[in-house]
């Protein structure tokens, strides 16, 4: 096959990636978990990209990995499928129109005065209902043992009393290290597989993660450094990707550690925005846009989403060429299981602050957030239902 063929057949398989991945951000409603669902039936089941095998294999990995683990995925199948590029096409297909739709509502907030509206009160108890499911899930799967129980109370405990910037971190840190000792020998007796990609190289993972580790020690010097208003919000946007372990709801905890009590973003605006969030397709982790556009407006959003979703990119390109190794570690299993129990304490206490206590004021809200709590996990309406049902509901709420 001639060059220019080649470069015909890249490019095809490019439009392709971007035209299938952006109907996909599309019309990707309901979470992580329902990204996958849809990820399997249009890549493995339709298309036939990647065999079953495969596709367990990197969901796998997105799993073991910090991040938003349906980027993740989206963005590893691009990469088999045409290379690096092909994982940036398919992110950016996945991604935009969330973007988009949320750096709109951003800046429409701007002209509002949100702290007075009703429906944006409606909005805050959708994130009671949606916080809670999310919290119910991740306990009963990530602490099933009286040990990691334990983790996640005094993660709770900790992220509860000591509110800093550097809280989480170190909780995860010391959770890694108790899980590291505690599981070191667990075995689930789940057979090993390998999965090879071509495609990429040890040395460009080993490159890439080199450049997580050193950006994520790189911004916070620059930070005191430059005093920059820019490197800041990068910085906490790069930090808050790459620590967020669990899924796109534990980023609430840190994004609102990192943003509301430093003044640039209120209470209210930041709620009324996470409440979007679960209105539009796509990754939750564009809620940064929406951030992003709050403080700086479009071009703040657009950095946003790339500080917050860089570190989901190093990691997957990093660590694709490594996963047959460490996936069948057991002292790194045992290192994540401790880490995923601290992340269910820590989204408990997020929960409580500034979720519930800014949302349930009064008896009526407690009965409205039963009421769309029991639409969401027991009616199983769709969040979209959800979201329009928290803001008619607060409307009229307010008028009571």
């Amino acid at each position: 096959m001639s060059y220019k063929q080649n470069e015909k057949s890249s490019l095809k398989a490019l439009l392709e990636i971007l035209f299938i991945s952006t109907r996909l951000g599309l019309t990707s409603f309901g979470g992580p978990i329902a990204h996958l669902g849809y990820f399997h039936d249009e890549y493995v089941r339709r298309r036939k990209w990647m065999d079953e095998k495969s596709y367990a294999d990197l969901v796998a990995l997105a799993q073991f990995l910090p991040g938003p683990a349906s980027s993740q995925v989206g963005i590893g199948i691009g990469v088999m499928r045409a290379g690096t590029l092909g994982g940036i096409v398919s992110f950016i297909g996945f991604t935009i129109p969330s973007v988009v739709a949320l750096v709109i509502f951003a800046l429409l907030m701007q002209s509002f005065n949100v702290g007075e509206m009703g429906w944006i009160h409606g909005l805050k108890l959708v994130a009671v209902a949606i916080v809670a499911h999310a919290i119910i899930g991740m306990a009963t799967k990530l602490t099933p043992d009286l040990q990691r129980k334990t983790i996640a109370l005094v993660a709770l405990v900790v992220t509860l009393l000591w509110q800093t910037v550097y809280s989480q971190v170190v909780v995860i840190l010391i959770a890694a290290m108790i899980g590291y000792v505690i599981y070191k020998n667990y075995s689930n007796d789940v057979q090993a597989s390998h999965t090879h990609v071509k495609i990429l190289t040890k040395k460009f993972g080993f490159i890439c993660l080199s450049l997580f580790f050193g950006l994520l020690l790189l911004f916070p010097i620059l930070r005191e450094i430059t005093t920059s208003h820019w490197v800041a919000m990068f910085d906490s946007f790069y930090r808050s990707g790459s620590l967020v372990f669990g899924g796109g709801h534990v980023v609430l905890p840190l994004l609102e550690r990192e943003f509301v009590p430093t003044g640039w973003v209120s209470e209210e605006a930041f709620l009324a925005g996470y409440g979007a969030a679960q209105a539009v397709p796509g990754p939750l982790f564009t809620f940064a846009a929406y951030l992003g556009a709050v403080m700086n407006g479009w071009i703040g959003g657009l950095v946003a989403t790339i500080a917050i979703f860089l570190p989901a990119f190093l990691l997957i390109l990093g660590t694709l060429p490594f996963w047959n190794s460490l996936r069948n570690n057991h002292k790194i299993k045992g290192a994540l299981m401790g880490v995923n129990a601290a992340v269910v304490g820590i989204l408990i206490a997020a929960f409580y602050q500034p979720i519930w206590t800014s949302a349930v004021l009064s008896p009526i809200d407690f009965a409205f957030a039963a009421i769309l709590f029991s639409m969401l996990v027991y009616w199983k309406l769709p969040p979209w239902v959800i979201v329009l049902t928290g803001a008619i509901g607060g409307t009229l709420i307010s008028y009571i």
